[in-house]
């Protein structure tokens, strides 16, 4: 079937035949990543945390008092919990079905959306269990309800049976989840446990109430083979833990835990924050228990407070200079870790990385800025040492900022270029972004579809040079890469420093097409090896130019693959009259409205942030090396390994 739906029809053949109806874990196997973020080693372990996060809820909801979860030596992995139970009888709307069989075998259905069953909850959109389900080989759940042991078992979404009754469990209560995830989908990945021993720890400090119990069958040499957590801190003592030993600011962390009462509205936030001048900032965040790693609108509450405050306390002693704070400023150092429950919150997309519900920000700043001006008036000592080191580091800042503004000034004359980089006019780093496109004709479309304020083009002569192939004398020589650093203003490998940085945002703008990729692919891999704290402080981005577009009347879309296309095709656009289809050969055949509505403003644009993800030291690196170095058998042999996948990509 999925040959099939990959095949586009033809003008002949598309008739109401050519409209494929997938069922719920068809269509989930077939495009993992609209679930799960895709089909790599994060997207993997996110299938536990779904699981897990179903424990959680029924644990923050005061039905569960732990959870366990096992990792086997078979590769299956366990979740278990002394919640309520799932429930097994059969649904109102189905009676020929369990409710149990509902929630593992179809979208969107779930105890979660009216509220009435958790006030706040991890699992929002009624996927989870569905989606594990589909992207396993095997998942058998048992579920401990009114003292009667219940089970049921599936393949890749697909009953194995009906819901059977095992037994008499008067002892026992809860539901017990046990999975593996299908190499068809995974190929030869596995589950970590560093990585799960980590996600099982974090998820008891999120809560005081739960207790956490970790099992593995077989140890990495660091992780132990059993453990329980449970932390009556909350985030204090996750905040005390990761800073280790580290020199602090103030002698105690300013954190606290307010419930949203006063907004009559259910849930809470807990907070933990303090600075050191021991190593770089950081802050994780969470909404009901989930981890939100691109932050959103309850870290912007957060921010906002401590910012109000430590500026309003700096006015109150007297000093000026506290004005000049930003929020730039008390990132840096600061060891932040925010936690809130809220109901029906909104995420982007499923995996959950940000939130986006609007009145998290509201409520969580009112509830930290009054804690936050207590705590500086109570401890005045700790409150000076900390607004003299961000007054220092706004000071700082701004220094760079002026330096950076005089070398602006005179950029253009040393690098140059004339007719290849094209800058813009902001005098100061901060929102600026540098397009680099592969091309003049592409640099022409963008010339005129770019913020001449804000954004700044550099073209590039066909292919950068892959830095993981060639010899190291190359890198000095080679007119590409010279270009580059110049126009970043930096220096490459130990050279490097990010402070140095012409501009905010690095934007890599390549054809939608295999050659735009192998393009992007040589830059990342240059950027990742001679200049990676970039990719660290998050400054490196990939533009996401349409391959299509479609145009019904006067209703107009762009789409990314071919799929999409085909998808948007059969459904219709709502215009009236016949689809006319454009494919971009590339950016250069885009006209200037065409690239600066999808791929250029920052208002309707989408970027990708490139990140790096890796539970082991060196793991990415490797991974680099084995695919762009100088060993071509080592490509080959994934290739090999993962040539399963490549039916499933659109051309």
């Amino acid at each position: 079937m999925a040959d099939d739906l990959l095949t586009p029809a033809t003008s002949s053949d598309y008739d109401a035949a050519s409209i494929q109806v997938l069922e719920d874990m068809e269509h989930v196997r077939l495009r993992p990543g609209m679930y799960i973020g895709g089909k790599d080693d994060r997207a993997l372990h996110h299938m536990v945390a779904e699981i897990i996060d179903n424990s959680m809820d029924e644990a923050v909801a005061g039905h569960a008092t732990w959870i366990e979860v096992e990792l086997h030596d078979n590769g299956h992995v366990s979740v278990r919990d002394n919640g309520r139970g799932i429930p097994t009888g059969p649904h109102p709307k189905d009676p020929s079905k369990s409710a149990l069989e509902i929630i593992f075998c179809t979208l969107n259905a779930g105890g979660k959306f009216s509220g009435d069953s958790y006030e706040t909850s991890g699992g929002l959109h009624g996927v989870g269990s569905s989606v594990v389900n589909a992207l396993s080989d095997h998942l058998r759940v048992e579920v401990a309800r009114n003292k009667e042991l219940y089970a049921m078992e599936f393949s890749r979404g697909v009953p194995q049976g009906k819901l059977e009754k095992i037994g008499a469990a008067p002892n026992r209560r809860g539901t017990a989840v046990t999975f593996h995830p299908d190499p068809e989908i995974f190929g030869a990945l596995q589950l970590k446990p560093a990585r799960l021993f980590k996600m099982a720890r974090s998820k008891a400090y999120l809560f005081s109430g739960v207790e956490i119990r970790w099992k593995c069958a077989t140890s990495d040499g660091e992780t132990p083979t059993e453990a329980k957590f449970h932390f009556p801190g909350g985030l204090s003592d996750y905040l005390k833990e990761a800073l280790g030993g580290a020199s602090t600011y103030a002698e105690t962390p300013f954190s606290g835990t307010v419930s949203f009462e006063k907004f009559k509205a259910p849930g809470k936030v807990e907070w933990a924050i303090n600075w050191t001048p021991a190593r770089d900032g950081f802050i994780q965040s969470y909404c009901n228990t989930v981890p939100t790693p691109e932050g959103g609108t309850h870290e912007a509450g957060f921010w906002a407070a401590i910012l109000k405050g430590i500026k309003a306390y700096g006015e109150l002693v007297g000093n000026k200079k506290a004005a000049q704070i930003t929020r730039e400023d008390l990132a840096t150092g600061a060891g932040a870790l925010v936690s809130c429950f809220i109901r029906d919150p909104e995420f982007v997309g499923q995996t959950k990385d940000r939130l986006a519900t609007v009145e998290a920000q509201r409520m969580v700043e009112n509830s930290v800025r009054d804690h936050f001006d207590n705590w500086l008036a109570a401890d005045t000592k700790s409150a000076g040492a900390i607004l003299d080191f961000l007054v220092l580091r706004a000071e700082e800042r701004l220094r760079r900022r002026q330096e950076k503004e005089t070398q602006r000034k005179t950029a253009t004359k040393k690098l140059r270029l004339p007719g290849k980089l094209v800058d813009c006019s902001a005098t100061n780093r901060d929102g600026t972004e540098l397009f680099i496109v592969e091309g003049d004709s592409a640099g022409g479309s963008a010339k005129m579809a770019r913020d001449r304020r804000t954004q700044a083009l550099l073209p590039l002569r066909g292919k950068i040079l892959n830095v993981l192939g060639a010899a190291s004398s190359k890198l000095g020589t080679n007119a590409e890469i010279s270009d580059l650093t110049q126009a970043l203003g930096v220096g490459l490998g130990t050279k490097f420093n990010v402070d140095d940085l012409r501009y905010d945002k690095i934007i890599i703008m390549t054809d939608a097409d295999v050659d735009g990729a192998h393009i992007a692919s040589l830059l990342m891999t240059f950027f990742f090896t001679q200049m990676r704290p970039m990719i660290d402080t998050g400054h490196l981005y990939l533009a996401c130019p349409p391959l299509y577009r479609l145009t019904q009347g006067a209703r107009r879309m762009y789409v990314s693959d071919e799929a999409e296309k085909e998808k948007w095709l059969a459904k219709g656009l709502g215009g009236k009259g016949k689809i006319d289809v454009q494919r971009f050969k590339g950016l250069g055949e885009m006209d200037a409205k065409d690239l600066k509505e999808t791929t250029m403003d920052p208002k309707t644009r989408k970027l990708i942030r490139v990140t790096i993800d890796e539970d082991e030291p060196g793991q990415t690196g490797d991974l680099v090396e084995r695919l762009m170095g100088k060993k071509p058998e080592l490509r080959f042999q994934y290739i090999q390994e993962n040539a399963r996948f490549v039916e499933e990509l659109d051309f």
